[in-house]
């Protein structure tokens, strides 16, 4: 056998008569998994569902380096998972102490892998996990477009394609499984973690959901890892999304109904549609149970009706919480039993209450049985992945394609699709002469947004506009005001800046701009002000959706002098900035756009590329619209007081520097019977004077039914590009799919009758047909 770059060639036996079969490549997975299992020990098996992290400095030397001499001692039994293997040393942020580069990280894989496979009794090769959600967190990696953003690109194909160039990136150093994607639906924005998702859609979340997944993994329902890839982890089940007062991991008290209508689908599309092998549940509970300790959930719902063969993996410490938050647990044993009952395969990150298995078991509290249910799921992973084949990785193979030109330009074409104009007064696009100030806390700095990578050079709006317009204009700079005094999305403390030295700032930011033709300012968030709120120490999550600081009062102050104002969100939630919308020319939703950021908002500042984004949310006007969302009963909403129910900008909606007209819907049938489907064509046409995208977007809406149903639902979208003049006619099909229901009787059914068909480029732009379902 000939060793890996950097690996000793191992010894081939001279006869494969006394091979074990779980070592025969050619038997079936299922025979492989049986015949270790019935070798291994109790202790063996714990072992395979609990996982390393904080004790890995157990193992190092003082220079953070593997020594192997500790491994047998600290390990005995084996390592069943091993919790980032890009981090240093555990839970510390990579400023504090920076990760591991590819090398490093390939070299610390590789020397894991030789000693499982050689010198433990049973040769079991670890399954290493690492986060990837816009790129891979990690040195040197290529940081794409936070998951909003990408959302808004409503570009299915893109997502897909992004995360393949993360699977690639991340299994070249030795690692199988990611932490990725996120699929819930996000009703609140007050909840820090929104920056995470896909947005408020279940039909949209669920297609990028999809995406991302096949580009993980691969295409496909096949149950083995392609070279390249790696297994995505489904995240997370659920009700994560619409927390109890928008705190992370708050209580999530809804029906069944509501979860089957809006919670469910991301995760059933992909169970259903992509051979995704790892789910993770979620902190909150859901109607008094916490999702780590829900049979139904995890079991009857997820392995029953959707089919789901793979691993449950816990959240960070989700299992010990059980007992620390949750309380239906006094102690680590009691919540480890109650997950394992529930369902939850493996405990993340350092398998705390799952070590105590062993106890139980052997004092008769726990079946030996259960544990070998949960140790064959961890198994199968390794098995499909490949690992006792091949577990280790290539060093010089990772550094070539890990953030290489084709990366890189992904990155930058990812941000240029994923930017929204939400309003232009005809500011823009914007002249590359005369004088620009270049404003905000957010301008000459690439913020990435929550789980970014370390990429080894990112581009500031500053720095895309100056390369942008080069001796054409002249561009001045001022910070304007800081909005936290750190911006270290993993550090602890968050500090908002000092107000008399912001208000010193917007002093230097007008005077800056006094003699300026145009200003660019930048508003939005840190990753600070708007992040994971991981626990009691470490808060992300806010009550209000004003601008943070004295953010506001710079806007004010520049715009006091008369000069012609773009603004620039560049955020990791919806802002209710209502009188910015009011009053700016114009207005670009950015939200964390990656490392080639900086370069794509200059592209579309000045026409290089016509924005064609869409909102993934609805954004409010205040928090006391919340919770707020387009696909409402017909009961919300009747009014409020003093003041209007409509949103600051609708789900779905974002403007081009061209024009698109768009037919009514036509309907290749209005009667169908109930299990029927009918086509849906739709012309666009490109009616302005330039190249440009558009979304368009498809809703139902069941006219009369047994019980009640949101006024519109989106059932599909397509986005596409048109010349001027050009005219493209889309086609949908609706089907049982798009007119099913839960029933008064919780039964999923189409019911006869009649259904709105609405297509347009927004959730309040539409047209319509009927649609008459017949018995």
């Amino acid at each position: 056998m000939v060793g890996m770059p950097g690996v000793p060639a191992m010894a081939v036996p001279a006869s494969n008569a006394a091979k074990p079969l779980y070592k025969d490549a050619a038997a079936p997975i299922e025979s492989r998994v049986d015949d270790l299992l019935s070798r291994m020990t109790l202790d063996e098996k714990i072992a395979q569902i609990t996982a390393v992290w904080t004790d890995k400095v157990k193992i190092f030397d003082d220079r953070l380096q593997l020594d192997p001499s500790k491994l047998d001692g600290v390990f005995p039994h084996g390592i069943g998972q091993f919790t980032r293997p890009s981090d240093a040393k555990g839970a510390f942020s990579p400023r504090e102490v920076p990760g591991r580069n590819p090398r490093q990280t390939v070299a610390l894989v590789n020397a894991l892998q030789r000693w499982a496979t050689t010198g433990t009794r049973l040769g079991i090769p670890i399954l290493f996990h690492e986060e990837g959600l816009h790129g891979y967190t990690a040195v040197g990696a290529t940081s794409f477009p936070q998951s909003i953003a990408m959302a808004s690109s409503w570009d299915p194909d893109m997502v897909r394609e992004v995360n393949a160039v993360i699977a690639r990136e991340i299994r070249s150093r030795g690692v199988s499984l990611v932490l990725s994607p996120v699929v819930d639906i996000a009703r609140d924005p007050r909840w820090g973690r929104i920056e995470e998702t896909y947005g408020e859609d279940p039909y949209l979340v669920g297609e990028m959901g999809v995406a991302a997944v096949e580009g993980l993994q691969g295409k496909g329902r096949s149950r083995l890892l392609p070279p390249g890839k790696v297994f995505a982890t489904l995240k997370h089940l659920t009700g994560h999304g619409q927390p109890e007062s928008g705190t992370n991991v708050g209580p999530a008290p809804y029906s069944e109904r509501e979860l089957r209508e809006n919670f469910f689908p991301p995760f059933e599309q992909v169970v259903k549609r992509t051979g995704i092998e790892a789910v993770m549940a979620s902190y909150n509970e859901i109607d008094g149970v916490p999702s780590h300790a829900n049979r139904w959930l995890l079991h009857d719902v997820l392995r029953g009706e959707w089919g789901f063969k793979g691993a449950v993996v816990s959240d960070y410490s989700a299992v010990d919480q059980l007992m620390s938050i949750h309380h239906i647990a006094g102690s680590l044993e009691q919540a480890a039993g109650r997950a394992l009952d529930a369902g939850v395969d493996a405990d993340l990150p350092d398998g705390l209450s799952y070590a105590t298995l062993g106890k139980l078991v052997r004092e008769g509290k726990v079946s030996e049985a259960q544990v070998d249910r949960a140790v064959r799921h961890m198994l199968e992973l390794k098995f499909r992945a490949g690992l006792f084949e091949n577990p280790y990785a290539d060093a010089a193979a990772s550094e070539k394609i890990t953030n290489n030109a084709e990366a890189r330009a992904l990155a930058l074409k990812a941000a240029q699709r994923s930017i929204t104009l939400l309003k232009n007064d005809g500011m823009l696009p914007l002249k590359p002469e005369g004088t620009i100030a270049v404003i905000g806390p957010s301008a000459a700095v690439a913020r990435l947004g929550g789980y970014y990578g370390q990429p080894p050079h990112t581009v500031s709006i500053l720095e895309g506009i100056k390369a942008k317009v080069g001796a054409r204009a002249r561009i001045v700079f001022a910070q304007g005001v800081k909005i936290t005094e750190n911006d270290d999305w993993w550090a602890d403390k968050v500090t908002k800046s000092d107000l008399a030295e912001n208000r010193r700032l917007i002093a230097q930011a007008v005077e800056a701009a006094r003699h300026v033709d145009r200003i660019v300012l930048t508003l939005g968030d840190t990753e600070q002000s708007s992040r994971e709120g991981w626990a009691d120490n470490h808060l992300g999550d806010r009550p209000s959706l004003d601008l943070v600081g004295e953010q506001q009062e710079l806007f004010d102050a520049l715009k006091a002098l008369g000069k012609p104002i773009t603004v620039v969100l560049i955020n990791g939630r919806p802002a209710s900035t209502v009188k910015v919308s009011e009053q700016a020319n114009a207005i670009l939703e950015g939200w964390y756009l990656g490392e080639q950021g900086g370069n794509a908002v200059a592209d579309v500042l000045f026409g290089d590329v016509n924005p064609g984004g869409k909102l993934p949310v609805t954004v409010p006007r205040s928090v006391g619209q919340l919770p707020i969302f387009y696909n409402v009963k017909p009961s919300a909403r009747r009014g409020y007081l003093f003041d209007t129910t409509d949103p600051l900008y609708p789900f779905g909606f974002g403007l081009s520097y061209t024009s698109f007209t768009l037919s009514a819907p036509r309907l290749s049938a209005t009667r169908i019977g109930v299990g029927g489907t009918a086509s849906v064509s739709v012309d666009v046409r490109n009616s302005g004077q330039r190249e440009g995208d558009e979304v368009v977007q498809l809703y139902v809406r069941d006219k009369v039914s047994s019980v009640t149903r949101p006024i519109r639902e989106l059932k599909g979208f397509q986005r596409v590009t048109l010349k001027p003049g050009e005219v493209r006619t889309l086609t949908f099909i609706v089907g049982p799919e798009a007119l099913q229901m839960w029933n008064d009787h919780m039964d999923r059914v189409v019911e006869p009758g009649d259904f709105e068909i609405m297509t347009g480029n927004s959730s309040v732009a539409l047209q319509s047909a009927t649609l008459t379902v017949t018995p």
